[in-house]
């Protein structure tokens, strides 16, 4: 069936399969390790640092990553990616004995690698898929990916939580491992050799764009991420369970089920922006943008003004939820559209690593607010205030976002 469509549809599938494959065992991986070392007695703090350098080496990764897909070709650095999470799950089949914090750490560190490469690979190859006459469809393609990868994160939660009930730990990540495995065999036969190498070697000073709308809309996603990270990751969590006296579960899968239905808002975002009657451009960014920043607000003024703060915080979830999502779609769509196409990566993978310095920041302020203004709502609404603040700042940057699509980027 696969070699009766048209070879870029066939490698579309095969690049959206990788990344769907690889996104549903990282989010099952991430809640294996959550529970499994909760039930070991870990702390929220040492568990946090778990993941502490999946956060930092993202950052490195993708600017790095952009100059490797650059050089070497987008199917390798993809499947780069692949093997280095088959080999992070195999790290974590030692005896128990040896599953320590410092070894646990350096398996997500590696898993961190692994999945921005991976994401780095996925999001540039659409680029290369869609001709530029098809902006349209690129808009598409490229909510798809990004809507499917976060409801399949949300839908590896609760992978994650079934396999540890029914397998145990070790037999839950060995079985993952080899599926993996297999998908990047596959990967290794099907996906194509020369996807996304640049025809002439970039130098490792091209990791800089010289693009102006791309340096704008970088700045901006930085500030989006950290407005979202800075309520989201810490404060969200404990508050739910602390303040709302929600149990694990509950905390667990609600925000699961919020990550599903924001992955869903994001790949129907070319019909809920109105793409079919005029692309989104630097106006529409501006617009929606300003849009969310009221959101946080409202929640952060209902907290401090006594509002029942179990409907203030579902309610005010699920809408900046829904605005959040479309936000990042529309800029997932601009990036790869305002990146040139030889060397797509370089330009891609810029913007994707000032997207982890503000997943980074963002985390760093939540646990600082949250723990500095006080537990409960003075704290939460204290980071809510702190991502109005951020979001404002999205609003001034997005003004100097192109109105029409830009010239082709260059590099420094």
């Amino acid at each position: 069936m696969l070699s009766q469509l048209s070879p870029t549809i066939r490698q579309y599938l095969i690049v959206t399969g990788n990344y769907w494959a690889f996104t549903l065992t990282d989010g099952a991986l991430r809640m294996l390790v959550v529970l499994h070392f909760h039930g070991l007695g870990y702390s929220p703090l040492e568990i946090a640092l778990l993941f502490l350098f999946y956060e930092i080496f993202g950052v490195v990764t993708n600017l790095v990553g952009g100059w490797l897909g650059a050089r070497l070709g987008l199917n390798r650095t993809m499947n780069i990616g692949l093997a280095l999470q088959v080999i992070a799950l195999a790290m974590l089949l030692v005896p128990a004995t040896a599953l320590t914090v410092p070894w646990v750490m350096a398996a997500q560190a590696l898993s961190g690698i692994a999945k921005d490469l991976n994401k780095m690979s996925a999001k540039s190859s659409i680029k290369l898929l869609v001709p530029d006459t098809a902006q349209s469809t690129l808009y598409k393609w490229v909510a798809l990916l990004t809507g499917s990868k976060n409801a399949l994160k949300g839908a590896g939660f609760f992978l994650g939580g079934a396999l540890l009930t029914l397998l145990g730990f070790h037999t839950a990540i060995a079985a993952m491992a080899l599926a993996l495995a297999a998908v990047w065999i596959a990967s290794l036969l099907l996906l194509r050799r020369d996807l996304g190498r640049a025809k002439v070697k970039p130098k490792f000073r091209d990791l800089f764009s010289n693009s102006r709308a791309i340096n704008i809309l970088s700045a901006a996603r930085l500030c989006l991420f950290g407005a979202r990270d800075v309520w989201f990751v810490v404060a969200l969590p404990v508050f739910l369970s602390q303040s709302l006296g929600w149990s694990h579960w509950q905390s667990g899968g609600f925000l699961a089920l919020w990550i599903i239905g924001y992955g869903i808002v994001q790949a129907l975002a070319p019909r809920l922006t109105g793409a079919r009657k005029q692309l989104p451009d630097g106006r529409s960014a501006l617009g929606w943008v300003a849009a969310l920043a009221l959101v946080p607000a409202a929640i952060a003024w209902g907290l401090d003004g006594g509002i029942d703060p179990t409907a203030l915080v579902v309610g005010g979830l699920l809408l900046f939820g829904v605005l959040f999502a479309l936000n990042s779609s529309l800029h997932s769509y601009l990036i790869v559209s305002y990146a040139r196409e030889d060397g797509v990566s370089l330009d891609v993978g810029f913007y994707y690593m000032a997207n982890a310095l503000g997943r980074l920041l963002g985390t760093l302020l939540s646990g600082w607010v949250f723990q500095w203004a006080g537990l409960g709502a003075p704290g939460l609404a204290a980071c809510l205030w702190i991502s109005t603040l951020l979001l404002l700042i999205t609003v001034a940057i997005s003004l100097a976002l192109p109105r029409a699509q830009p010239a082709p980027a260059s590099r420094a």
